[in-house]
């Protein structure tokens, strides 16, 4: 009964081994089960991936025209030259020749004043001086005769050369009855009428020229190496609906307000239209710089994000972010200096929530701009 058989034993010898194998076979067989659950899983992103909704854009392609850096201030608009007319002696209005708008030359009568008072002083003193001459002619006669002192002689010379200046100012006494203009210009004010009466050195009207017009810009310090006589200037006038006027630096101050740190500059503006008007407030543009055939692009398109300039661009249906360096801009439009060649599209409505790599739908193109607005822009 001890003794076991060799089946026995045999068998029991088998049956360790043959567990341990299945174990070690077991460890070596792949997870095909954990393989086709990641395959599902990737199969399932890029699925998804396809799937996402694509961010519609517009799109632009940069343009080329010439692009300017300036200085920009607003000031009014003044007349170079006016000045108020002042009657120089008392009187009645007897007669006005002009209306405000009339254009007027240095010297042209504008009203007249009664004169009959001054008239009449103006002939006696005439009268008094042809009698005097007359004596004092006499005198001549008799002085070369010797039938005459010397001091008497003196004596009527000097009366008569007295006479002769009553007389002169008693005529243009009288010539001031007639109001005339002391400059060309236009009569931008009327301050009498026919019948007032008026006192000597009474204002009677007002006298502008409007041509050339200035406007005087009050500079800051900083620019001072910027501006130089001569430079061309824009003038654009908001009354006018913005329209545009030439114009250029004439004068420039040597020296700089202490109190404020700014330096006085004159810029005359030529309008032979008579489109512009004193007192009118005007934007002027100082151009001091220029960039002929300039890469530029639609300013909305920049985003500036972590102290980088950038624009999204678009390359095989994706948004592909590109670091620019920009230049002068003005008018919508910004110079481009670096990052971009001029041919690829770029991203100028939709790209607020753009990311690297999104994907984007292309909705409608922008054209290049070429129009005269690209070719004329200022900083």
């Amino acid at each position: 009964m001890g003794n076991k058989t060799e089946t026995e034993m045999t068998t029991g010898r088998f049956w360790p081994g043959l567990i341990l194998g299945l174990i070690l076979l077991a460890a070596c067989q792949p997870d095909v089960e954990s393989e086709g659950a990641a395959d599902a899983d990737g199969a399932n992103a890029e699925k998804a991936e396809d799937d996402t909704p694509a961010i519609p854009v517009e799109t632009s392609v940069a343009s080329r025209g010439d692009i300017y850096a300036m200085y920009s201030g607003t000031a009014p608009i003044e007349a170079l030259a006016e000045a108020e007319v002042i009657a120089k002696v008392s009187g009645e209005i007897r007669e006005i020749l002009v209306e405000e708008g009339d254009d007027v030359t240095s010297g042209q009568v504008l009203a007249r004043l009664d004169g009959d008072r001054l008239r009449l002083e103006l002939m006696q003193a005439e009268a008094n001086l042809r009698k005097l001459q007359r004596d004092y002619q006499r005198n001549v006669d008799l002085k070369k005769r010797g039938l005459i002192s010397a001091g008497d002689f003196e004596k009527i010379k000097y009366e008569t050369e007295a006479l002769e200046a009553t007389y002169n100012l008693a005529r243009l006494e009288y010539s001031y009855t007639e109001i005339k203009a002391p400059i060309d210009g236009v009569v931008a004010e009327r301050f009498v009428k026919i019948g007032n009466t008026i006192d000597a050195n009474s204002v009677t009207f007002q006298v502008t020229s409007l041509e050339p017009l200035v406007a005087y810009l009050h500079v800051p310090e900083r620019e001072y190496r910027r501006i130089e006589r001569g430079q061309a200037a824009v003038i654009e006038v908001d009354a006018l609906q913005g329209k545009e006027f030439q114009a250029a630096v004439t004068l420039i101050s040597p020296v700089v307000d202490p109190a404020t740190g700014t330096f006085k500059i004159t810029v005359e503006v030529s309008d032979p239209s008579r489109q512009l008007k004193p007192g009118m407030f005007g934007r002027i543009n100082i151009v001091y710089d220029m960039h002929a055939q300039a890469l530029q692009i639609p300013r909305g398109a920049i985003i500036d994000e972590a102290g980088e300039t950038s624009v999204f661009i678009v390359e095989d249906e994706k948004a592909v972010r590109r670091v620019i360096t920009t230049g002068y801009a003005k008018n919508g439009h910004i110079e481009i200096l670096g990052g971009l060649t001029g041919s690829e599209k770029i991203v100028v409505v939709g790209q607020t929530g753009l990311k690297d790599g999104s994907k984007v739908s292309i909705i409608n193109v922008v054209e290049a701009e070429e129009s005269s607005a690209s070719n004329n822009t200022f900083e």
